[in-house]
Protein backbone atom coordinates (compact mmCIF):
# COMPACT_ATOMS: atom_id res chain seq x y z
CA UNK A 1 0.00 0.00 0.00
CA UNK A 2 1.42 3.35 -0.98
CA UNK A 3 0.81 5.79 1.84
CA UNK A 4 0.39 9.26 0.37
CA UNK A 5 -1.50 12.50 0.90
CA UNK A 6 -4.66 11.01 -0.60
CA UNK A 7 -4.58 8.15 1.93
CA UNK A 8 -4.03 10.62 4.74
CA UNK A 9 -7.12 12.55 3.61
CA UNK A 10 -9.22 9.34 3.57
CA UNK A 11 -8.48 8.69 7.25
CA UNK A 12 -6.67 11.69 8.72
CA UNK A 13 -6.87 10.30 12.26
CA UNK A 14 -4.66 7.26 11.55
CA UNK A 15 -0.92 7.97 11.55
CA UNK A 16 1.83 5.41 10.95
CA UNK A 17 4.85 6.04 13.15
CA UNK A 18 8.13 4.18 12.82
CA UNK A 19 10.15 4.20 16.03
CA UNK A 20 13.72 2.91 16.20
CA UNK A 21 14.67 1.85 19.72
CA UNK A 22 17.59 0.20 21.45
CA UNK A 23 16.95 -3.54 21.64
CA UNK A 24 16.93 -3.76 25.44
CA UNK A 25 14.52 -5.24 28.00
CA UNK A 26 11.74 -2.92 29.10
CA UNK A 27 11.71 -0.62 26.04
CA UNK A 28 8.34 -1.85 24.77
CA UNK A 29 6.90 -1.43 28.26
CA UNK A 30 8.17 2.17 28.43
CA UNK A 31 6.63 3.01 25.06
CA UNK A 32 3.32 1.34 25.94
CA UNK A 33 3.30 3.13 29.32
CA UNK A 34 3.74 6.46 27.53
CA UNK A 35 0.64 5.74 25.45
CA UNK A 36 -1.30 4.67 28.54
CA UNK A 37 -0.26 7.72 30.61
CA UNK A 38 -1.04 10.21 27.82
CA UNK A 39 -4.25 8.40 26.84
CA UNK A 40 -3.06 7.93 23.23
CA UNK A 41 -4.84 5.12 21.39
CA UNK A 42 -2.79 2.50 19.52
CA UNK A 43 -4.56 0.85 16.58
CA UNK A 44 -1.72 -1.57 15.88
CA UNK A 45 1.82 -2.22 17.03
CA UNK A 46 4.40 -4.42 15.32
CA UNK A 47 7.92 -4.83 16.69
CA UNK A 48 10.95 -6.65 15.36
CA UNK A 49 14.71 -6.44 15.21
CA UNK A 50 16.42 -4.68 12.33
CA UNK A 51 19.53 -5.59 10.37
CA UNK A 52 21.39 -4.31 13.46
CA UNK A 53 20.66 -6.69 16.36
CA UNK A 54 21.10 -3.81 18.82
CA UNK A 55 18.15 -1.90 17.26
CA UNK A 56 14.46 -2.80 17.11
CA UNK A 57 11.86 -1.18 14.88
CA UNK A 58 8.34 -0.45 16.08
CA UNK A 59 5.61 0.36 13.59
CA UNK A 60 2.78 2.00 15.49
CA UNK A 61 -0.54 3.03 13.98
CA UNK A 62 -1.95 5.78 16.18
CA UNK A 63 -5.45 7.20 16.35
CA UNK A 64 -4.89 10.96 16.41
CA UNK A 65 -8.54 11.98 16.64
CA UNK A 66 -7.99 13.19 20.22
CA UNK A 67 -4.36 14.32 19.99
CA UNK A 68 -1.91 15.40 17.31
CA UNK A 69 0.64 13.09 15.72
CA UNK A 70 3.31 15.74 16.39
CA UNK A 71 2.56 15.55 20.12
CA UNK A 72 2.83 11.76 20.07
CA UNK A 73 6.15 12.06 18.19
CA UNK A 74 7.57 14.61 20.67
CA UNK A 75 6.58 12.39 23.59
CA UNK A 76 8.18 9.31 22.00
CA UNK A 77 11.48 11.17 21.63
CA UNK A 78 11.47 11.66 25.42
CA UNK A 79 11.36 7.92 26.11
CA UNK A 80 14.67 6.42 27.19
CA UNK A 81 16.15 4.13 24.50
CA UNK A 82 14.25 5.78 21.60
CA UNK A 83 16.70 6.49 18.78
CA UNK A 84 14.46 7.96 16.07
CA UNK A 85 10.78 8.59 15.28
CA UNK A 86 9.28 9.10 11.81
CA UNK A 87 5.68 9.80 10.84
CA UNK A 88 5.16 8.00 7.51
CA UNK A 89 1.70 9.47 6.96
CA UNK A 90 1.85 11.53 3.79
CA UNK A 91 5.27 10.11 2.87
CA UNK A 92 5.54 7.68 -0.08
CA UNK A 93 5.66 4.34 1.74
CA UNK A 94 4.85 0.67 1.37
CA UNK A 95 2.63 -0.85 4.06
CA UNK A 96 1.58 -4.46 4.51
CA UNK A 97 -0.25 -6.67 6.97
CA UNK A 98 -0.18 -10.44 7.47
CA UNK A 99 -3.21 -12.43 8.57
CA UNK A 100 -3.80 -16.10 9.31
CA UNK A 101 -7.45 -17.07 8.96
CA UNK A 102 -8.80 -20.41 10.17
CA UNK A 103 -11.93 -21.33 8.23
CA UNK A 104 -14.42 -24.11 8.92
CA UNK A 105 -14.56 -26.79 6.20
CA UNK A 106 -17.59 -29.07 6.12
CA UNK A 107 -16.79 -31.03 2.93
CA UNK A 108 -14.40 -31.29 0.00
CA UNK A 109 -16.48 -28.95 -2.14
CA UNK A 110 -16.17 -26.18 0.44
CA UNK A 111 -12.43 -26.92 0.71
CA UNK A 112 -12.08 -26.34 -3.05
CA UNK A 113 -14.14 -23.14 -2.89
CA UNK A 114 -12.00 -21.75 -0.08
CA UNK A 115 -8.87 -22.61 -2.05
CA UNK A 116 -10.29 -20.66 -5.02
CA UNK A 117 -11.02 -17.67 -2.79
CA UNK A 118 -7.45 -17.78 -1.49
CA UNK A 119 -6.14 -17.91 -5.07
CA UNK A 120 -8.29 -14.91 -6.09
CA UNK A 121 -6.70 -12.87 -3.29
CA UNK A 122 -3.18 -14.12 -4.15
CA UNK A 123 -3.13 -15.84 -0.78
CA UNK A 124 -2.34 -19.42 0.09
CA UNK A 125 -3.61 -22.27 2.20
CA UNK A 126 -0.89 -23.08 4.74
CA UNK A 127 -2.62 -25.82 6.75
CA UNK A 128 -5.28 -28.39 5.99
CA UNK A 129 -7.14 -30.38 8.64
CA UNK A 130 -10.22 -32.56 8.38
CA UNK A 131 -12.57 -29.78 9.49
CA UNK A 132 -10.58 -26.55 8.94
CA UNK A 133 -8.15 -24.72 6.66
CA UNK A 134 -5.74 -21.93 7.51
CA UNK A 135 -5.33 -19.25 4.86
CA UNK A 136 -2.35 -16.89 4.88
CA UNK A 137 -2.91 -13.46 3.32
CA UNK A 138 -0.33 -10.69 2.97
CA UNK A 139 -1.12 -7.26 1.59
CA UNK A 140 -2.81 -3.97 2.20
CA UNK A 141 -5.25 -3.78 5.08
CA UNK A 142 -8.11 -3.43 2.58
CA UNK A 143 -7.10 -6.75 0.98
CA UNK A 144 -7.13 -8.49 4.38
CA UNK A 145 -10.51 -6.94 5.20
CA UNK A 146 -11.90 -8.04 1.82
CA UNK A 147 -10.87 -11.70 2.12
CA UNK A 148 -12.23 -11.77 5.67
CA UNK A 149 -15.56 -10.51 4.35
CA UNK A 150 -15.71 -13.31 1.74
CA UNK A 151 -14.58 -16.06 4.12
CA UNK A 152 -17.18 -15.10 6.77
CA UNK A 153 -19.77 -16.97 4.71
CA UNK A 154 -17.80 -20.21 5.24
CA UNK A 155 -17.42 -19.75 9.00
CA UNK A 156 -14.27 -18.16 10.37
CA UNK A 157 -13.03 -19.98 13.45
CA UNK A 158 -10.08 -17.75 14.28
CA UNK A 159 -8.16 -14.74 12.91
CA UNK A 160 -4.68 -13.47 13.75
CA UNK A 161 -3.47 -10.17 12.24
CA UNK A 162 -0.04 -8.61 12.61
CA UNK A 163 -1.06 -5.01 12.25
CA UNK A 164 0.55 -2.65 9.77
CA UNK A 165 4.26 -2.67 9.02
CA UNK A 166 5.60 0.07 6.79
CA UNK A 167 8.75 1.34 5.12
CA UNK A 168 9.47 4.50 3.14
CA UNK A 169 10.02 4.06 -0.58
CA UNK A 170 13.39 4.51 -2.27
Amino acid sequence: MLIDHAAARLNPTKHTLVVLVENKPGVLNRVASLFRRRNFNIDSLAVGTTDDPAVSRMTIVVDTSKTSAALVERNLFKVVNVIDVQDLTGVPSIARELALIKVRVSDTIKRGEIKQVADMFQSRVVDVARDALIVEVVGEETKVDSILQVLRDYGILEVVRTGRIAMTRG
